[in-house]
């Protein structure tokens, strides 16, 4: 595939800093918590962020921590409470460096992308 410029100079796309996959091909890991039982793919990696895909047992709570860079997370299916608020299928969250996390659970479970920083 050829894109074209302003100038109709050929360009040639490329893969450099690019991390691009298949999401099947790449196997779960266990995602730590307080409470119950969750489960992570790392879909990408790019400048020290994580692009996740986690699954959530009913029941799972995670562990307060401090956001020391933003985190981004996206509700795909079922819900999942955040700092006291309800979040369910297309609900979202930014959380800024230096908030901290004391409330996160999934009483029913939960699947959710999640963008990080470690």
């Amino acid at each position: 595939m050829t894109n074209t410029t302003p100038d109709d100079q050929d360009v040639s796309p490329s893969l450099d800093g690019w991390s691009i996959g298949n999401h099947d091909t790449i196997d779960w890991v266990p995602w730590g918590g307080s409470t119950g039982n969750a489960r992570a793919k790392v879909l990408g990696i790019a400048e020290g962020y994580y692009l996740a895909l986690i699954e959530a047992e009913a029941g799972y709570s995670g562990d307060p921590h401090d956001h020391n860079h933003p985190e981004f997370l996206y509700v795909i299916d079922g819900s999942v409470r955040s700092q006291g608020v309800e979040m369910v299928k297309g609900d979202a969250y930014a959380a800024a460096a230096g908030s901290v996390h004391t409330d996160f659970a999934s009483a029913d479970g939960a699947s959710y992308a999640l963008i990080f920083k470690l």
